[in-house]
């Protein structure tokens, strides 16, 4: 599978220009979602870290330029919040030569009118430090930063609402921390960000209407605490990964899921309490690879329309309450490598279904109310299907619905 849902990762590398001493170096970094069983969803971050020097001020002598000065002023307010250095990585965050500090990285300013001799501090990457402390509102007098990394720490606490004043922000990993509290709005109010990694923390509380809004390129909110349901405005995003994953969010997924986000490669629900139908919207996302909506309580039949899913290569609806038919039309999808439908009520399973077995698919039909199939749910089980009355708002097709008229269709009848 195509594991570079971040490719904007990848123009956020510096180039930097010889300095005074003629240092120059280069930065990168990337966060990558593993897809194994059950899609796999990387520890926090799991990014490849960069953390060592940054580039010398030309002359440490001199007295460092305005922006320089309250990187200083910063980073000495930061280092003294945090407690816990094990691995002593702010040892060298001492003096006014913060282009020296480990983690800390200066590259010439992008505004015109400063004086491009002059270096400014463009990124910060303290991934897998082990570091504990808090944030300080003194952060926002980085205002040159494009990119902060602290995945796989120990930060406490909640989000400076002063972080909104980054303007040159583009990245910003908080994953795999301990920060808690309600979603950090400030994160919304970065006029320039484009990823946006929550994982791996303790908020909570609902999820704000305003990031589907956000031009977002990817969100990443998996393994925390946050409830409520998703906001309707979901298919506004124009991110390409979106994680909600092994939360509390409860009620159904959006009714005009898939009416937008031309560009979305990766949606997971995974582990949460939704109710509902999988929309009908959802073969508009041609371009998926990734739709895990396992481990819910999400009733009614299997929607025509994820045959149009040309290029998806998982589809796991696992432990629901699904039932009807596995249509024939989503057996035959080319792009699958993993299917799995297990632990559902499905009744019906077709001659296509069964090729799946002769293909390098993982294909798992265990554990619904197939008649004369093995590990099937015994038959009491299968007596009362849950959501029997659900009507889950399809369009009347006497036949399954072709995918060269579904725009036409689900247009017609959207919301």
């Amino acid at each position: 599978m195509d594991q570079k849902p971040f490719l904007f990762l990848l123009s956020l590398i510096f180039a930097f220009k010889p300095t005074a001493n003629g240092a120059s170096f280069s930065v990168g970094g990337g966060v990558g979602v593993g897809v194994g069983v059950g899609v796999g969803i990387g520890g926090g971050g799991g990014g490849g870290g960069w953390v060592g020097g940054g580039v010398s001020y030309p002359n440490p002598s001199l007295s460092p330029p305005s922006n320089l000065k309250n990187a200083y002023i910063a980073l000495q307010a930061w280092k003294s919040a945090i407690k816990s250095d094990p691995r002593g990585l702010l040892n060298s965050w001492v003096g006014s030569n913060v282009c020296a500090y480990n983690g800390v990285f200066c590259a010439d300013p992008s505004d015109e009118m400063s004086d491009p001799s002059q270096p400014v501090v463009a990124g910060i990457d303290l991934n897998h430090g082990n570091l504990e402390g808090i944030l300080v509102k003194e952060l926002s007098l980085l205002t040159e930063l494009s990119l902060l990394h602290l995945n796989s720490n120990r930060f406490t606490g909640t989000i400076p609402q002063t972080l909104n004043s980054l303007f040159a922000l583009t990245e910003l990993d908080l994953s795999n921390n301990q920060f808690s509290g309600p979603f950090p709005l400030s994160t919304l109010q970065i006029p320039n960000l484009l990823y946006l990694d929550l994982r791996f923390n303790s908020f909570s509380g609902p999820i704000p209407q305003d990031l589907f809004n956000k031009n977002l390129d990817a969100i990443f909110l998996n393994n925390n605490f946050f409830s409520g349901q998703i906001p309707p405005n979901l298919a506004n995003s124009p991110a390409s990964v979106i994680n909600l994953a092994n939360n509390k969010l409860t009620g159904a997924i959006p009714v005009n899921f898939g009416y937008s986000s031309p560009k979305l490669k990766e949606i997971l629900f995974m582990n949460n309490q939704l109710t509902g139908c999988i929309p009908q919207g959802i073969g508009m996302w041609s371009d998926v690879q990734v739709f895990d909506a396992s481990f819910n309580s999400l009733m009614g039949h299997l929607p025509d329309t994820l045959s149009c899913l040309e290029d998806i290569e998982v589809l796991n609806v696992a432990h629901n309450k699904l039932s009807g038919e596995l249509p024939d039309l989503v057996c035959e999808l080319r792009s699958l490598l993993k299917l799995s439908v297990a632990y559902n009520f499905i009744y019906g399973f077709s001659e296509q279904c069964a090729k799946l077995y002769d293909k390098n698919v993982g294909f798992d039909i265990a554990l619904n109310c197939i008649p004369g199939l093995a590990m099937q749910r015994p038959e009491p089980d299968c007596d009362t299907v849950p959501g029997g009355g659900l009507s889950c708002l399809r369009i009347p097709s006497i036949r399954p619905l072709a995918c060269g008229t579904l725009l036409e269709s689900l247009n017609s009848s959207a919301p």
